[in-house]
Parts: C-alpha cells; sequence; structure tokens
C-alpha cells in the first residue's frame, strides 16, 4: 500500500472515547463489510455509559467497523477538535445497504427484532422493497441480561448461514448480542446493528424523513412523537458532553456502581428468559 493511501485510510477513521469510529459514506462502510465481521452504530443515549457499562465498551471496541451514527457526539467533537468529520447515521447506511444486489437473493439476510409487532411491519415493508423474508429468516429476541447466552438464536443461524444478519434491537444490547455471534457462529457473516433504522422507514417508529436526517433532526421527530418516552433519554444524552470534554480520543475511566442496562432490567416487568424461537 503506497503512502497516499495509507493517508487517506486513516483520515478515514477517528478515535473518540477510545473507540475507532468510521467516517467515510455509507457506501465505503457497506464494502468495508462485504467479507463480514460486526458492524455498530452506536447513538449519544447509549454512548454516554461507556464509564459505567463494560461489556458495551468491550462490544464497541470488538467491533470491526463503527460508523459514527451520533448527531451529538459529532458536533461536540468537531468544535472540540476544529475537525470536519460528518456523521453517517444508520438510516442513510440501512437505505444504502438494502439496495446491494445480493439482499435481492434467496436466504441472504436474517433479521434479529424485538417484537413481533415491530416484525409484521418491518417484514411488510421490507416486501414492498422487493425483499421477501421466510418466516425462519427471523428471530425476535427475548429481554436479554448482563450476560448473553442464546443458543437457539446460534442454532437457527447455523441451520441459515445467511451473508447478512441484521439486528434491529436497543442500544447496550444489539453490541453485545453482535459480538457474541461474531464469536460463536462458525460462518461469518456480515452483522449489521443498525438499531431502530428500519423502524423509521417502515412505520414501526416516526418515520423520519431524508432531509430531516441530513440535517441531524431525527431525534427531534422522536421526541415529537412520544415526547414521555424519548425526551429523557435526550436529555440524559448530554451527558456524552461532559465524557468528551475530559477524556477527548482516550477510554474514559470506567466507573464502579450497577451499570444504566442493568439498572433498565430492573425496572422492567419483562423478565431475561429463554428465547422463543418465531413461528
Amino acid at each position: 500500500m503506497g503512502v497516499s493511501a495509507v493517508v487517506t485510510a486513516s483520515a478515514q477513521f477517528r478515535q473518540i472515547l477510545g473507540i475507532r469510529f468510521f467516517v467515510g459514506d455509507a457506501d465505503e462502510a457497506i464494502a468495508r463489510m462485504s467479507g463480514g465481521g460486526l458492524l455498530v452504530v452506536p447513538a449519544a443515549p447509549a454512548l454516554k455509559n461507556l464509564a459505567h457499562d463494560p461489556g458495551y465498551r468491550e462490544a464497541l471496541q470488538g467491533a470491526d467497523l463503527v460508523i459514527a451514527d451520533s448527531a451529538f457526539m459529532v458536533m461536540i467533537w468537531n468544535r472540540l477538535k476544529h475537525d470536519s468529520i460528518r456523521r453517517v447515521s444508520g438510516l442513510r447506511y440501512l437505505s444504502s445497504l438494502i439496495k446491494q444486489p445480493d439482499f435481492y437473493q434467496p436466504d441472504a439476510s436474517f433479521w434479529i427484532m424485538a417484537s413481533e409487532k415491530s416484525a409484521r411491519r418491518n417484514i411488510s415493508w421490507l416486501r414492498r422493497q422487493g425483499i421477501r423474508l421466510a418466516p425462519e429468516d427471523r428471530y425476535i429476541a427475548p429481554v436479554y441480561g448482563m450476560t448473553i447466552d442464546d443458543p437457539e438464536l446460534l442454532k437457527r443461524i447455523e441451520e441459515r448461514r445467511p451473508r447478512h444478519i441484521i439486528v434491529t434491537l436497543g442500544g447496550g444490547t444489539q453490541e453485545r448480542l453482535g459480538l457474541y455471534l461474531r464469536s460463536e457462529l462458525s460462518c461469518k457473516p456480515s452483522i449489521h446493528c443498525i438499531g431502530a433504522a428500519i423502524a423509521f422507514l417502515s412505520g414501526d417508529q416516526v418515520q423520519i424523513p431524508i432531509w430531516a436526517d441530513r440535517m441531524y433532526l431525527g431525534w427531534l421527530f422522536r421526541c415529537v412523537s412520544d415526547p414521555r418516552r424519548y425526551m429523557p433519554r435526550y436529555w440524559e444524552a448530554r451527558k456524552l458532553f461532559s465524557l468528551m470534554v475530559r477524556y477527548g480520543s482516550s477510554s474514559p475511566d470506567l466507573l464502579k456502581g450497577p451499570s444504566p442496562v442493568s439498572v433498565e432490567l430492573a425496572k422492567t416487568d419483562r423478565i431475561p428468559s429463554t428465547p422463543v424461537p418465531s413461528q
């Protein structure tokens, strides 16, 4: 590799809070994932937990590609470092990903979704895009605990051996699940942890226009659609600012005490359980 190629490759990454973020465009990210591996799309409400959640930190540091989805993080970084990196949203990434020719081949993708309701809407939207999923190509995830162990999911994926696995769960959980799958599977699919991106397209959550996504306004659409759910989440994300001011490129010190993920599990009325395969 020549010097110019090395410089170009280096310019496509930034070390932020100890995480190596890819700051190229969506198509370049898709090309890098063509050989398999784990891609994650962390958002500000989860990134603020890097000092409290070692499992989440491990998943981000262990991923093959981490794209800069958080508009808040990008704006803070550019102001602090006088940089000019651009955000690559999960919505933009997914929109480009499903245009790839191999997505339209049989058994090409396997989707892990949060609920039957979400699955119905997402599958209906995918069908309208020309992507038809067999019942065996989707899986309704259980509520995972702090340690992820899902032999039923592994069995399903090993039987299907898809080129792509798309994880549409919440931040903090899907990254750990993605790392678990990459570690435990005998095959090497491309694992895309894209969170709510498909929900913005399918109508499972508020639909976010492309122009709003480009203008970093997705958070506002979510807050307006469901203020009681999303306003506290994004208000808590403000803690990312002080984290970035203090640590910059370095990994935050790990703090003692229960992680935010364990606190949320304690609050929920759903009990982490053995996975039930979707029918």
